[in-house]
């Protein structure tokens, strides 16, 4: 495991607040040098502890408005007599383009996928369309989000 110390720590808080924030503010927040503060960002992603740089999207202004959670359950056996795997699965409903992402679970359901479409319509043409036609894709149950905190 990575050794990661609160140094380190104030700066992922500081990358996650805001992934575009330079060098010079960090060591500035932290009371670091520039150098010190690039190389430990540079040593965080080279031991994998940052995978990424992203966004935080206003997905109502990109004209999706709906999100949802999908329980999913597997069917492993298909009627055929062939099996799947709830992996390759897991995979083919994360390259839909409404598919934000899929985690695979423990419990009730299988795995559970976050979904983003424009409005009710294009969740019901997604589900029916789309996702139940997937080889393995047994049972879903549908959550709308109403708010986010």
């Amino acid at each position: 495991m990575p050794k990661i110390d609160n140094n380190d720590r104030e700066i992922i808080q500081l990358l996650r607040e805001n992934s575009k924030r330079s060098i010079q503010d960090i060591a500035k927040r932290i009371g670091l040098p520039l150098t010190t503060v690039h190389n430990r960002i540079k040593k965080l992603e080279n031991q994998g502890t940052i995978k990424r740089f992203t966004i935080d999207l206003d997905w109502a202004a990109l004209g999706k408005q709906v999100t949802a959670f999908v329980l999913i359950s597997v069917e492993y056996i298909l009627p055929t007599g062939g099996r799947v795997r709830q992996e390759d699965i897991a995979r083919e409903i994360k390259g839909l383009p409404e598919v934000e992402e899929v985690s695979v679970l423990t419990g009730g359901a299988d795995m559970i996928a976050k979904v983003r479409v424009k409005d009710v319509a294009e969740l019901n043409e997604f589900l029916i369309n789309k996702l139940r036609t997937i080889s393995g894709v047994d049972k879903t149950q549908t959550m709308i989000v109403l708010s986010t905190v």
